[in-house]
């Protein structure tokens, strides 16, 4: 039979050859290296090079070498473009190291000097010529009070007049301490010698600029009656009039002046501190108080004994001036007295308060670093 009429396959396709390895790139070989460049052509006669600059001091041209291995982790670099100021914040003031060691002993010497000794008892020996210049001056300073009142003032701190009252002592600083040392021996000596006292003299009554005062300024004078010491002009003999008269007048004055002008409290501790204002009362008070028959640390808690010896002993005197002026608990607001009132004698009191001193005040960078160092205190590296 007839076989039927198929159509005709199409023809197949020629197979694939695989690739010649000539063209075949593998996908993992690396690129083809690059020739090296070429350094350019040195420049002709016309063009000039650049002459070459000196190294500089603080950031040399070339990679400085490798310093040697220090035994301290945190090595700095040698190159410092600029000296540490003095006092540094990152170095402890030398307050804290050597200097303390001659005016915390002068400190403590005053305090030794009015061991048993209220402030109306009569001075072992009459005061000194210097010691009379000194309470002259803090009348001349209760003066200036008087015939600066306060402006009518909302806020709770910083009336401006206490401004005016401190360019008045800015003004007439070299007349107030110009008696004190025309009391040496030979006055000529001392020829010069305000420009150094004066800068401690007008730190002594707080801050014109900020309107405040602590425990800082309260230093300052301490470093005034110091260098008065210095140069000879207050003698161990004095140190019971320095206390009992002296500092006793600049408390009182300094007290009319923080209720006058209302000044802001300079670096206060809040309830973790003794005064918000003072702390060398506290020392001289303690030492008043060495071997007091009745009274003990704990009496602070009985106002009557407050009251009627507050005018004797400058410890109770400030207990009786934070009672004042701070309100609630004693226990709440003033942690710190509340616990020195549990020290059984007012001996380990007086020595406890001279190390906190030391800690709190001396060691104090936010306090010393406002400190002056000159040839009468120096700066001890």
């Amino acid at each position: 039979c007839p076989t039927p009429n198929r159509a005709p396959k199409p023809p197949r396709r020629p197979p694939r050859l695989p690739p010649t390895p000539a063209t075949s790139t593998p996908r993992s070989a690396a690129p083809a290296a690059r020739p090296p460049r070429r350094p350019p052509p040195p420049p002709g006669p016309g063009i000039p090079r650049r002459p070459p600059t000196a190294p500089s001091a603080c950031r040399p041209s070339t990679r400085p070498p490798t310093p040697p291995p220090s035994s301290s982790p945190r090595s700095r670099s040698p190159c410092r473009c600029r000296p540490p100021r003095r006092p540094s914040p990152s170095r402890p003031p030398p307050s804290a190291s050597r200097p303390p060691t001659t005016s915390l002993g002068f400190i403590a010497s005053l305090s030794a000097s009015v061991h048993g000794r209220k402030l109306s008892d009569p001075l072992p020996s009459p005061p000194s010529p210097a010691v009379s210049a000194l309470l002259d001056l803090i009348s001349a300073l209760s003066a200036f009070v008087a015939s600066t009142p306060p402006f009518p003032h909302s806020s709770r701190y910083g009336n401006p007049a206490f401004r005016l009252w401190h360019e008045k002592l800015g003004d007439s600083v070299n007349e107030l301490i110009a008696p004190i040392t025309a009391t040496a021996a030979s006055p000529s000596d001392l020829a010069g010698a305000e420009v150094e006292l004066a800068p401690y003299l007008l730190d002594s009554f707080g801050n014109g600029t900020r309107i405040d005062y602590g425990t800082g300024h309260e230093t300052n004078f301490a470093a005034f009656l110091y260098c008065l010491a210095r140069l000879g002009l207050i003698t161990e003999p004095d140190y019971p009039a320095v206390v009992l008269r002296v500092f006793a007048s600049y408390l009182d004055l300094m007290r009319t002046l923080q209720d006058t002008y209302l000044l802001e409290p300079a670096g206060s501790h809040g309830v973790w501190g003794l005064d918000d204002y003072h702390f060398l009362p506290f020392v001289f008070g303690a030492a008043q108080l060495i071997d007091h028959k009745y009274m003990k640390p704990k009496s602070i808690h009985n106002p009557d004994i407050l009251e009627n010896f507050s005018k004797e002993y400058m410890y109770l005197a400030c207990v009786m001036y934070v009672k004042k002026v701070k309100k609630g608990p004693f226990a709440e607001h003033s942690p710190m007295l509340d616990d020195i009132s549990a020290v059984p004698n007012w001996k380990k009191v007086n020595s406890g308060l001279l190390k906190m001193y030391k800690a709190e005040v001396l060691e104090k960078v936010p306090i010393m670093q406002h400190f002056l160092f000159g040839s009468l205190i120096k700066w001890e590296d």
